[in-house]
């Protein structure tokens, strides 16, 4: 075997195809020693393949023994002898094997070992980079959108995913070039569809992702994320508190002249963001929730759990409910509770 173009082969694979040369020598090992497998039916074949040195060895291993059972496996000490000086029976030897003694059907053998032994290899490579991913924010490049269903095609990484059309903020125009940013939800791996990263842009952890890139004090723990309800495309909810009693939890997201948030809301498209200050108190928390709605009083409801009644004025109970229900309903998704809304002349209901 051409040791010298067997191994700028590798090469150009680690190359082209980022997998890394121990690993390809590892998968044509294997394939070398099962092509020799089946062409003698036997366990004898052995490969050692040393990248670093540019080595590489193929041999069978055979028993030197003094009566002929089994050609195959079987050596007499006088043929032995050509191997190993002073072959006595018991002895094993290693008999190097030239690329001229496979048959065409060991070659082929090889060659589709090797072929789906880099596949594997890529798939792994594939997945071990997907899964690095995992619950993170991700630049990806829109490569292909299908004009009946709408879904996208993105490049991430060396693979490519999906973006589907209902993962999509509604109202946005996608086009091919595009570079956009999505949340990778999951990873998932099926025997014929290969490895899949499944991708949002509706999803609540894409709004946490990017509030992490725009604020350092979230990136370092002083500032927390508790929880954020959203309905992407019109409107998010984010819930904040700061661990340093020195440092403003929503102030440290608005940033000066808005300009963090509003870094956000343009990689949303014009989403609008309501920042408010956690409690652990329920009262406290809820108020804050409604904004920008004013709260008269919060009155938790002994009788019903996680459940509230809250007045507000009468000039402020559209802006308290929302257009559609959607201040009032992304307030009760935030906290978890059941909100009843009255204006101080009358009673409205939103539950979660």
């Amino acid at each position: 075997m051409d040791t010298k173009e067997f191994f700028a082969a590798v090469k150009l694979l680690e190359k082209e195809k980022g997998i890394p040369a121990e690993i390809l020598c590892e998968r044509i090992q294997a394939a070398i020693v099962s092509a020799i497998k089946g062409e003698y039916n036997r366990d004898i074949g052995y490969c050692e393949i040393d990248f670093a040195n540019g080595e590489m060895a193929v041999y069978l291993r055979k028993n030197v023994v003094s009566e002929i059972t089994d050609p195959v496996t079987d050596l007499l000490p006088e043929e032995a002898e050509r191997y190993k000086a002073g072959a006595m029976p018991g002895d094993i030897v290693e008999i190097p094997l030239e690329t001229k003694s496979f048959s065409r059907i060991a070659a082929s053998t090889v060659k589709n070992v090797i072929r789906q032994g880099i596949r594997e290899a890529e798939r792994s490579q594939l997945k071990q980079e997907f899964q690095s991913k995992h619950n993170e924010l991700v630049t990806v490049k829109v490569i292909s959108i299908d004009a009946e269903s709408g879904n996208a095609t993105v490049e991430m990484g060396k693979g490519e995913s999906i973006l589907l059309k209902t993962e999509q903020v509604p109202g946005e125009e996608l086009k091919v070039g595009d570079l956009i940013k999505v949340y990778v939800v999951d990873i998932r791996e099926g025997e014929k569809s290969g490895v899949k990263a499944m991708i949002s842009r509706t999803h609540p952890g894409l709004v946490r992702r990017l509030f992490e890139e725009e604020v350092p004090e979230i990136l370092d723990g002083t500032v927390k994320i508790q929880a954020i309800s959203r309905e992407a495309g019109s409107r998010t909810k984010v819930a904040v508190f700061s661990a340093d009693e020195n440092v403003d939890a929503v102030g440290s997201c608005i940033g000066a002249r808005g300009a963090r948030v509003g870094k956000v809301v343009d990689l949303l498209g014009g989403e609008k963001i309501d920042i408010v200050k956690y409690s652990e108190d329920p009262a406290q928390f809820i108020a804050a929730s409604l904004a920008p709605a004013d709260v008269i009083s919060v009155e938790v409801l002994e009788d019903a759990p996680n459940s509230c009644r809250v007045v507000v004025p009468d000039n402020q109970l559209s802006l308290a409910i929302g257009n559609k229900g959607q201040n009032a309903r992304l307030a009760a998704k935030l906290t978890g509770w059941k909100i009843d809304i009255n204006p101080e002349s009358g009673f409205f209901e939103i539950q979660e």
